[in-house]
């Protein structure tokens, strides 16, 4: 059971932050982890209709968004590895929106993460 459990709810329980918590960390999460569909629509490259059809392919045939696009010609190659690329860049992972939030410093959570993932490993 130990493998199924959150960070946020393994920090919960260790009394290191709340609910309120997780849910602003989540906050900057959604804010700041755009998908390749926001990201092209932000830069002009897809209009909202391309992205919901391209959504539809993708629930149809669980291929990834960008191979859908390339292969439909609503973008090229190149622009699909710029997205991706701007996506790892600007990607805020759960501890690091907590450190932002100040609710727990780099170096504990780097320990509790470190705790929580020898946890994980636990038969």
């Amino acid at each position: 059971m130990k493998k199924y459990i959150r960070f946020g709810k393994y920090l919960t329980e260790k009394g290191l932050i709340d609910a309120n918590d997780i849910l602003n960390a989540r906050l900057i999460q959604i804010k700041n982890n755009l998908k390749i569909g926001e990201l092209a629509r932000a830069k002009g490259w897809l209009t909202k209709d391309d992205i919901s059809k391209i959504l539809i392919i993708q629930e149809e045939t669980g291929e990834k968004f960008g191979e859908i696009a390339v292969r439909e010609k609503y973008l090229k190659s190149e622009q699909v590895m710029i997205l991706i690329e701007q996506q790892e860049t600007s990607y805020v992972y759960f501890g690091d929106a907590l450190v932002q939030l100040g609710v727990i410093s780099i170096e504990e959570m780097k320990k509790q993460l470190k705790e929580f993932f020898s946890l994980k490993q636990e038969p």
